[in-house]
This record gives C-alpha cells, sequence and structure tokens, in this order.
C-alpha cells in the first residue's frame, strides 16, 4: 500500500506535528453571572462549579482568573428589579453598570469585559421584549435594548453582545452607539440563536424563565439552516463586528456554513445545558470529564469557531488542560 493514514498518527509526536485543528487560551470567554449584594457567592444548583457573584466577590475572582490568562468574561446580570418595560435594564444604577464600572476601574486594559444585552431576566414575565397582548413587540423592544447597550458602554464594556434575537436591534444599537461618541464599542451579535432546549440550566441561573408560553416567536426554528444564514447576514449588514451561533454542540453545520459564508470572526456559545450535562455526568463517574470537554472544544474550533464562550473555561486555564 502506497497510503498509509496511520504512519502520521504513529505516535504523540507525530499526531501533535499535523494536527489540523489546534486551541488557544485567547479563544476562550467566560461568563459569569452578577447580582447586588455585597459579599455574595451563590452556587447556582443546576450548573455545577459556577455562582453567582456581588461585584466585590466579582472582582476577587477575576483577579484569580487573570493570572491563567483569562482575560475576558460575558456578564449576565440577576436579581435586578422585575418589570413590565425592562426599565431595570437600563439603569445607569444596574448591576451590571456597577461591575463593568468597578471591574474597569480596577483592571483597566488587562480584562476585556463582554456584556449580554437582553431584557429576560429584567421582565416580570420573562421574554426578551416588551410584551403586549401576548405577543413581543419588535420596534418596542429594540429601543429598550439599544438603551440598554448604551448603558453598558458608558459604563466602560468593551464590547455589547444582544441576544434577544429581535429584528434590526445589532442596526438600532450601533447608531445609538456612534451618536453618542462610542463608535469603538464592539457588537458580538448573537446572530443566529435557536429557541432550544439547552438553555435550561441558565434560566434558573439568570431567572428569566417566560411565565407564559415560550420563545418560538422570535428566537430561531432548530429545523432551518437556510434561515439561520439568513440572519446572519443581516446583523453584518446592520454593522455587527462578531457573529455567535448558540447553541454550540447541536449545531456544528450552522457553525460550518457560517464560517463559510462571513469573513467576520465567528463565535460560538457553549451554553448551560451542554456544560451540565457533561459536569454531572462527570460527577457520577459516567465520562472523563477533561476528555469530553476538549474534545467538545476541538469540535467547535474545527467546525469553524475562532471564539468559544464556555463555562469550562475556567477549568480549562486553571487546570492547564490545553
Amino acid at each position: 500500500m502506497l497510503n498509509r493514514p496511520r504512519r502520521l498518527r504513529k505516535n504523540p509526536i507525530i499526531r501533535e506535528l499535523v494536527a489540523e485543528t489546534r486551541l488557544s487560551k485567547d479563544m476562550f470567554i467566560y461568563p459569569y453571572f452578577v447580582i447586588p449584594g455585597k459579599k455574595h457567592i451563590h452556587p447556582i444548583a443546576a450548573m455545577p462549579g459556577i455562582n453567582h457573584f456581588s461585584v466585590d466577590e466579582l472582582v476577587k475572582d477575576v483577579e484569580h482568573g487573570l493570572k491563567h490568562g483569562l482575560n475576558k468574561i460575558l456578564l449576565f446580570g440577576a436579581g435586578e428589579e422585575k418589570t413590565s418595560d425592562a426599565s431595570s435594564s437600563f439603569s445607569k444604577n444596574s448591576i451590571v453598570v456597577k461591575a463593568v464600572t468597578e471591574l474597569k476601574k480596577q483592571f483597566g486594559d488587562e480584562l476585556y469585559v463582554i456584556t449580554d444585552v437582553c431584557v429576560c431576566a429584567y421582565t416580570t414575565h420573562g421574554h426578551c421584549g416588551i410584551l403586549q397582548n401576548d405577543y413581543v413587540q419588535n420596534d418596542a423592544s429594540v429601543e429598550v435594548l439599544a438603551k440598554m447597550a448604551l448603558s453598558h458602554a458608558r459604563a466602560g464594556a468593551d464590547m455589547v453582545a444582544p441576544s434577544d434575537m429581535m429584528d434590526g436591534r445589532v442596526g438600532a444599537i450601533r447608531n445609538l452607539l456612534d451618536k453618542n461618541g462610542l463608535e469603538n464599542t464592539s457588537i458580538m451579535s448573537y446572530a443566529i440563536k435557536f429557541a432550544s432546549a439547552y438553555y435550561g440550566p441558565f434560566r434558573e441561573a439568570a431567572d428569566s424563565s417566560p411565565k407564559k408560553g415560550d420563545r418560538k416567536s422570535y428566537q430561531m426554528d432548530f429545523r432551518n439552516g437556510n434561515e439561520a444564514l439568513k440572519e446572519a447576514i443581516l446583523d453584518e449588514n446592520e454593522g455587527a463586528d462578531i457573529l455567535m451561533v448558540k447553541p454550540a454542540l447541536a449545531y456544528l453545520d450552522i457553525l460550518r456554513d457560517l464560517k463559510e459564508n462571513t469573513l467576520l470572526p465567528v463565535a460560538c456559545y457553549n451554553v448551560s445545558g451542554e456544560y451540565s450535562m457533561v459536569k454531572i455526568a462527570a460527577q457520577k463517574g459516567l465520562i472523563d470529564e477533561q476528555r469530553i470537554v476538549m474534545e467538545n472544544m476541538h469540535a467547535f474550533a474545527r467546525a469553524g469557531a475562532s471564539i468559544i464562550i464556555t463555562y469550562h473555561a475556567k477549568d480549562i486555564l486553571n487546570k492547564s488542560w490545553l
């Protein structure tokens, strides 16, 4: 036989030499949940190893992460006042604004701070926009989301990440930021976010479950691949700097399609359900956690993601799994 592919798998040295997909610490973003108060570190039962942090404790945890190279974070606010108009989401005193302000004060440009922009944790009904007659109103929701992004950017956020899936929200956010002299604030769009069952643990963490109905009228139908590309192209044209696919594991084909149809950086979100399934299975001794996690990370990169948002990032870097 002239062709023996096994020659290049003979030992670890040759396997490393010819590896087609490689990960680096610079690819990872770690999500945090920040809550009001002081001296709070509350474990999230549905997400083993993940906590709610008050701002003071968040600063300490971020400082520890920086020592291991974890210098990009995604902030979610929880525990704020809930109203029908989501007014606390864009308050200048919101917990996310307070967290961003303190983090940038403490760490400056050593830490890249991204904020999630969505109102599901700030509404009485739990939907990602303004609800009228049991339907989420698109344009009214976009107005609130843009104000929320502006409040985060004014506090010092390096990047805002709208996750609501309202039509036109990227363009509205870009326009409002630019009008306020914040043209250098980047936008990472949850461009392709599916109405998925993989979000269950997150909804406990953010207290953001819909009180009635579901999110299928605005989040994407997981049966649709062409529509996913349409959504991403629209966001690119509206001024997004990075396009994201969420969830990740069940949508590797979408990741690949997006990578092949844009010149923008492509991110994926390894979401709470994917994370918790691995963690709980590992706790029960059913799988080797490190091997499963790293197999998943390489799958995301192989499919086309150059940015990976994952709750595993702290373990990957702190435990030297790379």
